[in-house]
């Protein structure tokens, strides 16, 4: 290859030929290594990555070379190969000539080499954040989520980090964690002033560069136990949906380079996300709670004995993911000081299904109990009723059924109205199953609500089962399209004579569910009212009539 023409080659060229002295060098050549000259050894004049790569590419093995003398490269173009001349980066392309001169061409692929590290860094970073979303929006537990999001950080982003919680109260909640560690949940009772910038963090406001937070001024409660000494802080907001999520405290330890402009933009971009993600979990942890606090009035109570009369009452809802719906019942007690006076069970069933039944059935028990001081009159509690859907925004309608309970001489007082709602079925202790006679309209679809009143004694050992048509027209069966019909539940019931209360309702519930099993049903509400049995005590002396308990 002619002199001439690599003299004015754009690169930096070497010519060095099988003995490893170099024979020429253009201009840029010169300029970029001064010892390269000819006649200088290439084991002085070039880089160590360069002169072995030379070596080798001149090398065969013994016995090979004709005469012994040098060796002799067979006229070939070899891969390129990389190494660093100060502080740049070259490709070293080899062109082997006949006369055993190796050609050196030297591109400076600095750039090139940073925007591939530049591309690649951004690639992990790219995926690192989508992970990190995936782990963040997994799970919406706000302490499992403050957790990942320390953990996460300090693994990928520094050596340590805490995510500290908006402020509550006295003092700050926050999660701590190591690189190598496990996220530490406390609390301390400090201000956040002591550290620069995280007041206005914990407010939203833009972050501080981590130049202007000296990190020997750094109080001892933002680092870990064992951390060692800090060597710098990065302090960046967490923010939210509307409202600040919390802050994230970055730190890295001493003797490592501090962080960089471009590392604390990255750290701002993996807070965006977590801030997204724990305000989401705070957002559902603040509706649950809101959401349990309202469910646990509209959920059916548990009942008990009341003034020596059983209750027991069970529900299930049409679905099973949901926890209320249009049936409802309640027992409201008489004054525990007021001998004489009757307890009221209300059991009722809304048109619909769902919580927006819920709610209609909501606001009929509470409406029922502001009419409690009328309970003595089922039928003015009724009229009041009706008046109050009627007037509503709802368009939803109900049937009930009112029982007013007295224990008395051992037996039980029931009065009984239906209003629209299947009659009560009284069980006997003889097994016989009676059908209470009330009849009424359903109350919220009419402009007057009108019912009947009978009125029933229980015998000790007797029943009176309340119950929701979501029991007769449960369908299941063999087929599966068959209703559970009122000749079965009166067929259920007259296993129950004698049977407690809590006994009753467990067998209806259970034949119900069996029936329909998997298949799709109503609502079911089902109660029990009963005498309890009583033992006779003698009277002293053997005299008297003696008397009964329950």
């Amino acid at each position: 290859m002619k002199r001439s023409a690599l003299r004015l080659a754009p690169y930096p060229v070497l010519v060095v030929d099988a003995h490893g002295v170099v024979r020429f060098c253009n201009d840029a050549a010169s300029a970029l290594l001064p010892r390269a000259q000819p006649g200088a050894e290439v084991t002085r004049a070039l880089p160590e990555w360069l002169a072995t790569a030379h070596q080798n590419l001149t090398s065969v093995p013994a016995g090979s070379r004709p005469g012994g003398g040098p060796a002799v490269p067979a006229p070939s173009v070899s891969s390129a190969l990389r190494g660093e001349i100060g502080e740049r980066s070259f490709e070293a392309h080899p062109t082997c000539e006949v006369t055993g001169e190796v050609v050196w061409w030297l591109v400076d692929d600095t750039d090139h080499l940073l925007a591939r590290r530049a591309l690649r860094m951004e690639r992990e970073r790219t995926a690192f954040l989508g992970d990190a979303s995936n782990a963040l929006l997994s799970s919406l537990n706000l302490a499992r989520c403050t957790a990942t999001t320390a953990k996460l950080a300090a693994g990928h982003l520094a050596d340590a980090a805490l995510v500290i919680e908006p402020p509550a109260g006295r003092g700050l909640a926050m999660v701590s964690c190591t690189r190598d560690g496990e996220p530490v949940r406390r609390r301390a009772d400090v201000e956040p002033d002591l550290v620069p910038g995280l007041s206005e963090a914990l407010q939203g406001f833009p972050p501080v560069s981590s130049r202007w937070i000296d990190p020997a001024a750094a109080p001892a409660w933002i680092v870990p136990e064992g951390f060692g000494t800090v060597g710098s802080i990065v302090v960046t907001p967490l923010p939210g949906h509307g409202v600040p999520a919390g802050a994230l405290v970055l730190l890295r330890r001493a003797g490592r380079a501090p962080f960089t402009e471009n590392e604390e933009v990255f750290a701002r971009l993996f807070a965006a996300r977590a801030g997204a993600a724990l305000s989401a979990a705070r957002l559902y942890a603040e509706q649950s709670s809101i959401t349990e606090t309202l469910m646990r009035e509209l959920l059916p109570p548990v009942l008990h004995d009341v003034s020596g009369v059983e209750f027991a009452g069970a529900y299930r809802p049409a679905a099973e993911s949901e926890r209320v719906g249009g049936d409802f019942y309640d027992v409201h007690p008489a004054p525990a000081d007021a001998k004489g006076q009757e307890s009221l069970v209300i059991l009722g069933d809304v048109c619909g299904k769902g919580l927006e039944a819920a709610v209609l059935t909501g606001k009929i028990r509470n409406t029922l109990h502001a009419l409690l001081p009328m309970a003595d009159d089922h039928q003015r509690m009724l009229s009041l009723l009706n008046g109050a859907l009627l007037n509503s925004h709802h368009t939803r309608f109900a049937t009930l059924v009112l029982a007013s309970a007295v224990r008395h001489a051992g037996s039980v007082r029931l009065r009984l109205t239906s209003a629209g709602h299947p009659a009560p079925l009284i069980v006997r202790g003889d097994g016989h199953v009676e059908e209470a006679r009330t009849h009424g309209t359903l109350v919220g679809a009419l402009p007057e609500a009108t019912a009947v009143t009978v009125e029933v004694s229980l015998a000790p050992g007797e029943t009176c089962v309340l119950f929701t048509d979501g029991i007769t027209e449960a369908k299941g069966g063999p087929l599966g399209g068959d209703q559970f019909g009122e000749e079965r539940l009166h067929s259920a019931l007259s296993q129950c004579a004698g049977m407690p209360a809590a006994a009753v309702v467990e067998h209806v519930q259970m034949l119900a569910s069996q029936w329909v099993r998997d298949g799709r049903h109503d609502d079911m509400a089902v109660v029990a009212i009963t005498a309890p049995r009583n033992n006779h005590l003698s009277a002293v002396g053997g005299r008297g009539p003696g008397r009964f308990t329950a």
